[in-house]
């Protein structure tokens, strides 16, 4: 986990970074263009709240079950089917592999979509059988861009829910993003709102230095405000600690 990493170095002022929205969305969203005021924010969200110490697993193949079991809903939920699976001692590929699908659909209800979700972790366990003889180790050593493929192909695996895999289970430097990431980009005008979830990813791994551990900690204190400061219905700039970025003034956003 990150100590601190300070990225500061020949960057916007703050002045140039609340520039006037219509430029900065010419910037991110045509052309897409490395963005050096991201560095800022991380550096402006890590000393507001610190080290987040996320993704909350016991081990690389909990991570893995709480990135598919987490889809459509909150953690609350799926941490709920994780405590389930782990009472019934099932935290184990082997393991999975074993129980009935409608015995794991029970276990998992919690989360929502359980009958489909239990389907998908199956479908993964079959997946890391038959391409990786059942070893977490071996699949995290395919190379990222190769191993991103795979894992897209597997059912009920998406953009993001493959790259939390392959960020929070496996280290890998891929930038994930999530609707509070595109909240956030849209409200301070570095982004149109339009954006695939690929030009999104490839804007954050262009603008930063390609580091799994940076990605780990900007992601999750980028959760973090969208919890508690950029939610949907409403935002509390007042408090916020990118309220120094918007394009308008924090009062007129609070």
């Amino acid at each position: 986990m990150s100590k601190g990493l300070c990225l500061h170095g020949s960057f916007p002022s703050s002045a140039e970074a609340r520039r006037p929205t219509r430029d900065r969305r010419s910037r991110a969203a045509i052309t897409l263009e490395p963005l050096p005021v991201l560095h800022q924010y991380y550096d402006a969200l890590f000393r507001a709240h610190g080290e987040q110490r996320w993704w909350p697993a016991r081990t690389p193949f909990e991570v893995i079950v709480g990135a598919i079991l987490v889809q459509n809903t909150t953690w609350v939920n799926a941490a709920r089917a994780i405590a389930h699976l782990r009472s019934a001692k099932l935290l184990t590929p082997a393991a999975l592999a074993k129980v009935p699908v409608f015995r794991l659909a029970r276990l998992i209800r919690p989360s929502g979509y359980f009958r489909q979700k239990a389907r998908k972790l199956k479908a993964f366990v079959e997946f890391l059988q038959q391409e990786h003889r059942d070893s977490l180790k071996a699949m995290f050593a395919t190379p990222t861009a190769e191993l991103r493929e795979q894992l897209l192909r597997v059912h009920g695996i998406g953009p993001e829910t493959a790259d939390s895999i392959l960020l929070y289970a496996g280290n890998h430097p891929v930038f994930v993003i999530d609707a509070y990431t595109r909240r956030i980009l849209t409200r301070h005008g570095l982004s149109q709102g339009k954006e695939s979830y690929e030009e999104l990813r490839g804007l954050f791994e262009k603008s930063l230095p390609l580091d799994a551990q940076l990605f780990n900690e900007y992601h999750a204190l980028i959760v973090h405000t969208g919890k508690h400061h950029c939610q949907a219905r409403a935002a509390s700039c007042s408090d916020c600690a990118l309220r120094q970025f918007l394009p308008t003034p924090p009062e007129a956003s609070a």
